[in-house]
C-alpha cells in the first residue's frame, strides 16, 4: 500500500494501480476486515488512481470509500478527505456542479469542525480546488479571495509543495484578473520558494554524506580494534608459552642455583611484560567501549538532525512573517493609522514568542546531543525519566528511518505521569534506554523481512512505579531469544548480529550501568513471539 501511494503522489497510476491492487487482494482475503483500520485509506488512493487513469471506475471505488468510512465510524477529517477527492474526480470530468457541490461539503466540514491544513493523509486545502472551480467559470477574483488566507496559513507551516501549488494558481488568477502586478510578485515568491528547496535538498544531501561518512568510521575503528585484540590475545598465549618454557628450563637447571637464579631473573621480565600486556589489553577495552558510545550517537545523529529541523522551520517561516509585518506597520505608521500599526506590533509580538519558543526547544534538543556524546561523570541528578525515555524512542526512530525510508514500526508509549523525577545519572541510564529501542527497532525489522505479510513491527515503552522501584520496560514483537543465547547475552562482546553492525557490549554496558544505580536488568522472552527488557531503579536514591 505505501508503494502504490508513493506512485500516486508521483504521478504513476498504472504502476500505483498494480501495487494497490496487490494490497486490495489481501484485505478481501481478510477474515477480520475491520482489524485492518487503513481501508478507507487504501480505497481512496485507489479511487484517486482511477482518477488520474479518467477511469469510469472511479465511481467503485468512492462508493466503497464512502461505505467504509461508514463502517469504520471515521471522523469529520477523512470524511473532509472523501470530499475533496470526489470533487476533484468530477473536476477532471468537467463536471463542474458536482464538483462544486463535494468541494463546498469539504470547506463546511474544515471550518465547522476546525480541522487543521496537516493530517497523516497531506495538506487539506479545499479552497484550493475551490479556486480552481472558479478559474475554470471565469472568476478570477473569487479565486483569488479563496487562495490567499490558505496561503497564509501554508506560510506558518512546512507545507512548501502545496504552497507552490497555490502560488502557480494564485498567480493565474491575477493575470486573469488583470493584476499583473500583484501577479509579477507571486511569481517572484514562487522562484524563491523553489530556490529554497533546491538548496534545502542539497543540505539534505550533505548531512546524509557526512553523517553516513562518520558511521563508516566509526565502523572501521571497531573493526580495528576487534583486530587488535585478536593480536593481543595472541601475544597473550605467546608469553604463556614462553613463560612455561622458562620455568620448564628453570626446573632441569635448578640444581645449579646460579642458572636459577638466571631463570627467575627471566621469569621476573616475563611477568612484567604480562602484565604490560594486560594493561593493554584494559586500554583496547576501553577503547572498544567508547566506541560503542561513539556508534550509538551516531545512530542519533540522523533522528537529532529531524527533530531540530521542525524547530528551526518555524523560526524560519515566523521570522518572515515578522519580516512582512513590520514593513506593513512602517507603512501604517507613515500613514498616522496608529491603530492598524499597535495591531501589526501585537501579531509581531505573538509570533516572536513562538520564534522564542521554538528555539529554546532547538536549544533543548542541542544540549542533549551533548549530554549524551560527553563522557558520564557519574554525578546524579533529578531527572524526567519519562520525558528521557520518550525523546530516544523519537530519536532512535527517525535515525532508523533516515537510514532505511523502508523501515516502519508501530510505537506505543504508557508512561506513568505520577513518577516525578528520579535521581539518575541521565547519560549512562539513556545510554541504556537507547540501546534497548535499537535493540528493538533491529529485531523487529529483521522479523519484517523474514514474513513480509501479515505482520506490523510493534515496539513499546512504558514506565510505572513498581513496589519502591521506577519500572522502565521496552518490547518487541520480533523473534525473541532463544534459550542457548539468552545464558550469554550480558557476556561482554557476545553478539547474534552480523559482523561489524555490533561490539557485544551493549547489554554487557547496559547491565553495569544498571547494577551501579541500585537496580537490576532483566529479560523475558518467548521465542517467535517478543522480547521484554526490564530496568528497575530505585526509586529514592542518594
Amino acid at each position: 500500500m505505501i508503494l502504490g501511494s508513493n506512485m500516486v503522489d508521483d504521478n504513476r497510476p498504472e504502476t500505483a494501480e498494480k501495487y494497490l491492487g496487490l494490497a486490495i487482494n489481501q484485505f478481501n482475503k481478510l477474515k477480520f476486515p475491520l482489524l485492518f483500520p487503513d481501508a478507507p485509506y487504501l480505497f481512496l488512493q485507489m479511487a484517486k488512481v482511477k482518477t488520474l487513469m479518467k477511469s469510469d471506475s472511479s465511481k467503485y471505488y468512492y462508493d466503497k470509500v464512502a461505505e467504509l468510512l461508514s463502517i469504520y465510524k471515521l471522523g469529520p477529517l477523512e470524511h473532509a478527505w472523501y470530499y475533496i477527492e470526489k470533487g476533484k474526480d468530477f473536476l477532471s470530468k468537467d463536471q463542474n456542479d458536482s464538483a462544486s457541490y463535494y468541494i463546498g461539503k469539504a470547506k463546511l466540514l474544515k471550518n465547522d469542525q476546525d480541522l487543521g491544513l496537516t493530517s497523516p493523509w497531506g495538506e487539506l486545502t479545499p479552497n484550493y480546488y475551490a479556486a480552481d472551480l472558479a478559474l475554470r467559470q471565469n472568476n478570477p477574483k473569487l479565486a483569488i479571495q479563496l487562495l490567499q488566507p490558505e496561503i497564509q496559513e501554508l506560510r506558518a507551516i512546512t507545507a512548501k509543495v502545496s504552497i507552490i501549488n497555490e502560488l502557480q494558481l494564485l498567480a493565474k488568477a491575477y493575470a486573469a484578473a488583470g493584476m499583473y502586478k500583484e501577479g509579477f510578485n507571486t511569481q517572484q515568491e514562487l522562484f524563491e520558494i523553489k530556490d529554497r528547496l533546491a538548496k534545502e535538498a542539497g543540505n539534505a544531501r550533505s548531512l546524509s554524506f557526512d553523517i553516513e561518512k562518520k558511521m563508516q568510521d566509526n565502523e572501521n575503528n571497531i573493526a580495528l580494534l576487534k583486530a587488535r585484540d585478536e593480536g593481543n590475545k595472541k601475544i597473550k598465549y605467546y608469553l604463556f608459552g614462553i613463560t612455561a618454557l622458562l620455568a620448564l628450563f628453570a626446573i632441569t637447571l635448578g640444581i645449579a642455583i646460579r642458572n636459577k637464579q638466571k631463570s627467575n631473573t627471566r621469569l621476573t621480565t616475563k611477568n612484567t611484560e604480562v602484565i604490560n600486556t594486560l594493561e593493554q589489553l584494559k586500554q583496547t577495552q576501553s577503547q572498544l567501549i567508547q566506541s560503542e558510545k561513539m556508534a550509538s550517537l551516531g545512530e542519533l545523529t540522523a533522528g537529532i538532525a529531524h527533530e531540530i529541523q521542525n524547530p528551526l522551520n518555524f523560526v524560519n517561516n515566523f521570522s518572515d512573517v515578522n519580516e512582512e509585518l513590520l514593513t506593513e506597520m512602517k507603512d501604517e505608521l507613515s500613514k498616522g493609522r496608529i491603530e492598524d500599526a499597535i495591531a501589526l506590533a501585537n501579531d509581531v509580538i505573538e509570533n516572536q514568542k513562538k520564534i522564542n519558543h521554538h528555539g529554546k526547544r532547538a536549544d533543548v534538543i542541542v544540549k542533549g546531543m551533548l549530554q549524551h556524546s560527553r563522557s558520564s561523570n557519574g554525578v546524579k541528578e533529578p531527572t524526567d525519566i519519562n520525558a528521557l525515555c520518550d525523546e530516544y524512542l523519537r530519536l532512535s526512530y527517525h535515525g532508523l528511518r533516515s537510514k532505511d525510508k523502508s523501515f516502519n514500526a508501530t510505537i506505543k508509549t504508557d508512561f506513568d505521569e505520577t513518577i516525578g523525577n528520579i535521581n539518575i545519572t541521565p547519560q549512562d541510564i539513556g545510554r541504556v534506554v537507547l540501546n534497548l529501542i535499537n535493540n528493538a527497532f533491529y529485531v523487529v525489522d529483521e522479523k519484517k523481512k523474514q514474513q513480509p505479510n501479515g505482520y506490523e513491527p510493534t515496539v513499546s515503552v512504558s514506565t510505572k512505579k513498581n513496589n519502591g522501584k521506577v519500572e522502565i520496560c521496552v518490547k518487541d514483537n520480533g523473534i525473541g531469544i532463544s534459550q542457548k543465547v539468552l545464558d550469554k547475552i550480558f557476556q561482554p562482546f557476545f553478539t547474534t548480529k552480523p559482523t561489524g553492525q555490533g561490539t557485544g557490549l551493549g547489554l554487557s554496558l547496559s547491565y553495569d550501568i544498571v547494577k551501579a544505580h541500585g537496580g537490576e536488568l532483566k529479560v523475558k522472552t518467548k521465542e517467535g513471539e517478543g522480547t521484554e527488557f526490564i530496568i528497575l531503579l530505585p526509586e529514592k536514591s542518594n
